[in-house]
């Protein structure tokens, strides 16, 4: 097997393959163009999203091209593959704004500079507007339209899915826009394979078959598992929510927080598919009679200092290990700044503390750690859901530290 594609499948990648011995083939012989797109329908992507990322990092270290496609175009419809319902209709200023944040988040992953390490492959970066906003649809049809099957695509998992809730027509165009960028970057660059999670299968699929139908050269599709936790749930979900790469909508710390918190079953696979770690040191990591908390602090630190930089990620281990131990250093603990004069002069509740700091989601959350002896302030456990909290019971720094079950901090700062 090609050396880039034995890498995907030992780290755990792979789920299915359209022609893996041909593709294996390809790529022994030349460097392979090959792309993954994402649509920018948010600021920013979660770590559920950077899977194929990842995996378009090891398959450029391995020389070959990546094109990371942003979905500029697109992007103003929404793709129903996996989706419960339709997603909201954006502006193209919207789009526009997302469009520039993701290409920032995705080059921490793939190397995007003009020159790349030697023995690498060249990424760039491509935006489907280009091609589909200004496109002719009475031309689209009668030269792209005319080669799908509606019955065909109606057995596609993705669409039957949406088929029992409702699928509106623009939706059901996805399909045909996302061959056509297959066809139109096969026709701009010579990209041959196309990369993307398991639920992109019958879009990679149709794009294969319209180049084929196009005259083209043959295509190949590569999909990845749905990456899922230990608990059964998926990947990129949190007590906050996402697990956003934007530091402002989910700080370097809490980011830190979550790899460092996750099961212990989950390491060694986490470690494989979100870091770039060799899997002989990924080995020696998940030795049995090594210590899993070692793991888990090197999976939270190494995939932090990929995303938000080493500077961030130095901070978020000190102040992890800071806290852990009793220490004094809270400067990376997430912090909400509150103006003294709008304390409340008979006290903040505790309840109000905790949601206001963004540690739980409710007050009746809060309610539940509290009652059931998980809260803290300031290093005092609190049991009394109706406690509160005056501006002069604040530490000498002017700040409250709360602390959620063993692990989870956050800081109210009075200013």
């Amino acid at each position: 097997m090609n050396k880039g594609l034995k890498v995907l499948y030992d780290r755990g990648f792979v789920k299915d393959c359209t022609a893996l011995d041909a593709l294996s083939d390809l790529m022994d012989k030349q460097s392979v163009t090959f792309y993954c797109g994402v649509d920018p329908t948010g600021r920013s992507l979660h770590v559920g999203h950077i899977v194929p990322f990842f995996a378009m990092h090891h398959l450029q270290e391995a020389g070959h091209n990546p094109i990371a496609l942003v979905g500029g175009g697109t992007g103003l419809i929404g793709d129903p593959s996996g989706k419960t319902e339709m997603r909201k209709i954006l502006s193209v200023e919207e789009i526009n704004s997302n469009v520039e944040a993701i290409k920032k988040q995705l080059s921490m992953v793939v190397d995007f500079s003009e020159t790349p390490k030697e023995g690498h492959g060249k990424a760039r970066m491509m935006n489907n507007a280009d091609w589909l906003v200004d496109l002719n649809y009475i031309q689209f049809l009668r030269d792209i339209g005319k080669y799908f099957s509606v019955n065909r695509m109606l057995t596609f998992e993705g669409v039957k899915q949406r088929l029992e809730r409702g699928l509106s027509f623009i939706e059901f165009n996805y399909q045909l826009l996302q061959s056509y960028d297959f066809y139109m970057l096969n026709k701009l660059t010579g990209c041959r394979l196309q990369i993307g999670g398991a639920d992109q299968w019958g879009n990679i699929v149709a794009g294969i078959d319209l180049i084929q139908r196009m005259e083209g050269p043959e295509c190949f599709g590569l999909t990845f598992n749905l990456i899922m936790r230990a608990d059964g749930k998926k990947m990129g979900k949190s007590e906050k929510g996402a697990v956003f790469l934007d530091p402002e909508l989910y700080s370097p710390y809490d980011f830190f927080q979550y790899w460092r918190n996750v099961a212990d079953a989950d390491v060694d696979k986490f470690m494989k598919i979100f870091t770039f770690m060799s899997l002989d040191e990924i080995a020696e990591y998940s030795d049995p009679k090594r210590n899993i908390n070692e793991a888990k602090e090197k999976l939270a630190y190494e995939v932090t200092r990929i995303i938000h930089g080493e500077e961030e990620a130095d901070k978020a281990l000190a102040a992890a290990k800071a806290l852990f131990y009793g220490g004094a250093d809270k400067a990376s603990v997430p912090a909400k700044e509150v103006k003294k004069e709008e304390w409340p002069k008979e006290g903040m509740g505790v309840l109000t503390m905790f949601t206001l700091s963004g540690i739980t989601a409710s007050n009746g959350e809060a309610r539940r750690i509290v009652t059931q002896g998980g809260a803290e302030i300031n290093g005092v456990k609190i049991t009394d859901p109706k406690k509160t909290f005056r501006v002069d019971d604040a530490d000498e720094d002017g700040s409250f530290l709360l602390k959620s079950g063993k692990k989870r901090y956050a800081k109210i700062v009075l200013i």
